[in-house]
């Protein structure tokens, strides 16, 4: 499991940092105070560093997850039921990995609408004034919107292999 766990932690990274700008973009657009205020084009990488932090024990903790629910659900299984252990095992990979994934989220658009400000210091004032629970805000949201794509993406993927 240490392959999978560097594959998943080096792929996510990848595609994190190459499709940032975009979700800057995005989050910019938005806004309610509007794109320019928001920051406009200015600092496209805000809110980088929680995403970098995150998205290698995002990516390793749903690998992990899905590979080890699956191999446990695998050996009582027959092949006929083997798309409903991918898609539990993709579910559950899921509910794992949005406890690092909406943290890390909740930092990273707050940076893109604040540009001025670090992430360290957004971080701080987000436990400060809101406590952990404001570092989980959206957290049911953002699991019930990820579970579907996995539920198709993982038996078509593990079909296709």
């Amino acid at each position: 499991h240490g392959s999978v766990l560097k594959a998943g932690g080096v792929a996510g990274v990848c595609v994190d940092l190459i499709l940032f700008p975009l979700d800057t973009v995005k989050t910019r657009l938005q806004s309610p105070q509007g794109f320019r205020k928001a920051g406009g084009f200015r600092g496209i990488y805000a809110g980088v560093p929680s995403t970098a932090i995150g998205s290698f024990p995002n990516a390793a903790a749903f690998f992990i997850t899905y590979e080890n629910v699956k191999s446990l659900l695998h050996h009582s299984s027959t092949s006929y039921l083997s798309p409903a252990t991918h898609m539990v095992a993709a579910s559950l990979g899921e509910v794992v990995a949005c406890l690092i994934r909406v943290p890390s989220e909740v930092v990273k658009q707050r940076a893109q609408v604040s540009p001025s400000s670090s992430t360290l210091r957004i971080l701080s004032h987000t436990l400060y004034h809101e406590g952990i629970q404001g570092l989980y805000r959206g957290y049911k949201s953002t699991v019930l919107r990820e579970i579907p794509f996995s539920l198709v993406q993982f038996p078509l993927w593990e079909s296709l292999k």
